[in-house]
């Protein structure tokens, strides 16, 4: 497995890591024994970097990958964040970046992973009610502590991330980025590459739309949030079938499957991006791993770009008022 640098800071992680958010919430069912042998499965292709968060189950995702990962703790890197407050009951209890709550957050993350440090630690959103200089020195005091060691933002704005780096050096910016969300790519990539920030593409897969693996949303379990996304949704879901049946076209001819499509566009946009496809099954960590093995030519990327430019997917990202929260 390659090995990618995320930012100017020296924290190596493999090119595909791996998000875990689905293995506790948001998409069906949990299998934590199944969840587990992924993780140590994805150790065994060469996956160093997994993705959670505190909100995830919530709570309970960083207690399993601490589970599955604490035989292998010396090789791995571990990223979580906080931000996205959440009660016992899975209430949701808005957006908190203020000093005191990121060391309350950081305290109970690193019980809940059993680790005595986080090797990347992210705002998972920013708090309009709080500057981001506080947020960020308060986490600068967490690297100083030896609490953790690199820091990151998730979904900020190209200015925040501009003013935050004035405050501590940020490793990477998280953020939504595929084939079918390319809204980065106007600035916010710019301005990462322009201050050594690596980028960790979230939902590199386009929620598994772009896997081809359903064509209706009727076809996801009764509990998978993405039955109330607007981009799978009637009309919306129809026209975005046109840009993956494109995407099915190309990747038969090279031949691979449409998740390596996916991820081999990605890994070829910049050796700066490291997506992170999330899956509770191995099947489909075998076939996303994969795509570090798929060589796209120019003719392969110019398709690609042709078959699903920016702006091209039907309906927002996130229902509208989740979008608020994004990109700020």
């Amino acid at each position: 497995m390659e090995q990618r640098q995320l930012g100017r800071l020296s924290l190596l992680v493999s090119a595909l890591g791996l998000g875990c958010m689905g293995m506790s919430e948001f998409y069906g069912p949990r299998d934590d024994e199944e969840s587990i042998r992924t993780i140590r499965r994805a150790i065994d292709l060469g996956v160093t970097f997994f993705d959670t968060a505190d909100m995830y189950g919530p709570f309970v995702n960083e207690e399993l990958v601490g589970k599955a990962l604490r035989p292998h703790r010396a090789s791995v890197v571990i990223a979580t964040k906080f931000g996205n407050v959440r009660g016992p009951k899975g209430e949701r209890l808005g957006i908190n970046g203020r000093p005191e709550y990121v060391r309350q957050a950081c305290e109970a993350s690193l019980r809940r992973l059993g680790v005595e440090t986080i090797d990347l630690y992210y705002q998972h959103r920013v708090d309009p009610n709080t500057p981001i200089e506080e947020t960020v020195g308060a986490m600068s005091r967490l690297v100083e502590e030896g609490k953790v060691r690199f820091l990151g933002l998730s979904e900020a704005a190209a200015e925040t991330i501009r003013r935050a780096a004035r405050v501590h050096p940020i490793a990477a910016l998280q953020t939504e980025y595929s084939l079918w969300t390319r809204d980065v790519e106007a600035g916010i990539l710019k301005t990462c590459r322009e201050l050594g920030i690596g980028f960790v593409a979230y939902s590199p897969l386009g929620r598994g739309f772009l896997t081809g693996a359903f064509r209706t949303a009727d076809a996801l379990h009764e509990t998978d949030f993405r039955r109330g996304s607007p981009r799978f949704q009637d009309e919306n879901i129809k026209k975005n079938l046109v840009l993956v049946e494109r995407i099915e076209r190309i990747a038969s001819r090279i031949p691979c499957t449409p998740a390596q499509i996916a991820l081999a566009w990605l890994l070829a946009q910049g050796e700066d991006i490291v997506p992170i496809p999330g899956t509770k099954r191995r099947t489909y960590l075998e076939d996303n791993v994969g795509a570090v093995d798929v060589t796209l030519t120019p003719e392969d990327l110019r398709a690609l770009d042709e078959a699903a430019p920016a702006g091209a997917p039907a309906g927002l990202r996130y229902p509208e008022a989740v979008m608020s929260s994004v990109n700020r």
